[in-house]
């Protein structure tokens, strides 16, 4: 159902059983899936596609052209997966050259009021952006992970898979899978154990990773001491994608505990 005041290009694709409200404007490119839900005044333009069960809240505006002044009009997009919720005033910008051109959204994610996701982003599954979470451009967050409100996230900025970002936190570097930062310029204070008892890892692959954790960041050359790690944590398939996030782009600096 199209309300009679919505702006629908006759180009856009429209799946069935999407319902569109009053006010809104959907451009020529625009793709949405089926059982997707648009509230009043949502504006989506550009070359984007949406996928299946989505919602959309009053005000958002996604697909807009990069907030960044070396974009230059070239062709670009933004991917959004299924079962997301974006709610008022959510802003998502699509990718730029220098960035591969693509913004991707994945699946079953929270964006909460004011919250921005600059170009060239990857966003996974099951991620929580709290209120007016800023997250700048060619930033990683992988599956799960949370972010509390009023977070601003810095450019190629990376948060690995589970971890906690607490609220009004200034991301500079990046945040290993597990991890729980925080603070003005952001610190690794320790793990999520919440967050892992809540997705259900065994309390002995806990005490693994953190015993791996207390290695690792014993001291500032925390890359020689993933080498001190016996094969059973090294093996262990929870403390192998910490070394992985630790060992792979470099763009940023790790979070490290206060005092190392």
């Amino acid at each position: 159902m199209i309300h009679k005041t919505s702006i629908v290009d006759k180009n856009a694709k429209i799946s069935q059983n999407v319902e569109i409200g009053p006010y809104c404007i959907i451009g020529p490119e625009v793709e949405i899936g089926t059982n997707t839900l648009l509230h009043s005044h949502v504006n989506i333009i550009g070359n984007t596609k949406i996928g299946n069960d989505n919602e959309i809240y009053s005000f958002s505006s996604i697909g807009t052209p990069p907030q960044d002044l070396k974009y230059k009009g070239e062709k670009n997009s933004l991917i959004i997966g299924n079962n997301n919720k974006f709610r008022e005033y959510v802003n998502i910008n699509p990718g730029t050259e220098q960035g591969g051109g693509i913004t991707i959204i994945g699946d079953n994610n929270l964006f909460m009021v004011y919250c921005h996701v600059a170009h060239d982003c990857k966003i996974s599954d099951g991620i929580v952006l709290a209120n007016n979470v800023q997250v700048g451009g060619h930033v990683s967050i992988e599956q799960n992970a949370i972010v509390g409100g009023s977070c601003a996230i810095h450019q190629f900025s990376r948060i690995g898979e589970s971890a906690m970002i607490g609220g009004m936190t200034g991301v500079l570097s990046d945040v290993i899978p597990f991890g729980l930062s925080m603070g003005n310029r952001n610190n690794l204070m320790g793990l999520n154990i919440i967050g892992l008892r809540r997705s259900k890892v065994s309390n002995d692959n806990i005490k693994k990773i953190q015993l791996a954790y207390e290695i690792i960041f014993k001291t500032s050359s925390f890359r020689e001491n993933i080498e001190q790690l016996n094969n059973d944590l090294k093996n262990n398939e929870f403390v192998k994608k910490i070394i992985n996030f630790i060992n792979s782009d470099k763009k940023r600096p790790i979070s490290l505990p206060l005092n190392k």
